[in-house]
């Protein structure tokens, strides 16, 4: 188990450089503190996305407290948002954020066609205009993008069954957190 974790941390790693490459080409950014897209009520992930979390929620030992308190709410948006939360964005658990997190505002998904779309958020596609018609021509003309499904295959990788089904958030965090205290449980 312990060897998924350090996998998924090793793809979200590889992630996170790709998408700093393209930033840093692009100029595309997040408004300072808006974390709008996390409000979202239908935002879905794997169990596999959130096993790092987990596993850090287990070695501070949270584990148990934030089961329960996922398995007896059920908020609209992830419990790991922090609204009150000042910085650049809300959420709590940053380095610990789930694929799709990383993923959305700086990646592309491929269409029918083959071709390769962005997607963001109508905030950057409306407020950096140009810098968000610039990145479009660039995927046109081959320039390197994450590409959503390409990540989504590595973690398939790692674990089919973890990432065989996508569940609403919370609940994928929670089923993360059962996995990571079932492992233990037959370790202690």
């Amino acid at each position: 188990m312990l060897d998924k974790v350090k996998e998924v941390e090793e793809v979200f790693g590889a992630l996170d450089a790709e998408i700093a490459a393209f930033q840093s080409r692009t100029s595309l950014h997040c408004a300072w503190g808006c974390g709008k897209c996390c409000f979202k009520s239908d935002i879905e992930a794997t169990p596999l996305e959130f096993l790092p979390f987990a596993h850090h929620l287990y070695t501070q030992g949270v584990a148990y407290e934030w089961y329960e308190k996922l398995k007896n709410t059920n908020p609209a948006h992830c419990l790991i948002l922090n609204p009150t939360q000042g910085g650049a964005g809300l959420c709590s658990q940053y380095q610990h954020r789930g694929l799709i997190c990383r993923l959305f505002g700086y990646s592309a998904r491929t269409n029918k066609y083959g071709g390769r779309e962005l997607v963001t958020c109508q905030i950057i596609k409306s407020e950096q205009k140009e810098n968000y018609e610039a990145a479009e021509a660039g995927l046109s003309n081959g320039e390197p993008v994450p590409v959503m499904s390409q990540y989504y295959m590595r973690l398939h990788a790692i674990d089919p069954v973890l990432t065989k089904e996508f569940f609403p958030i919370n609940e994928a965090i929670r089923r993360a957190i059962e996995v990571i205290l079932h492992y233990y449980a037959y370790r202690e």
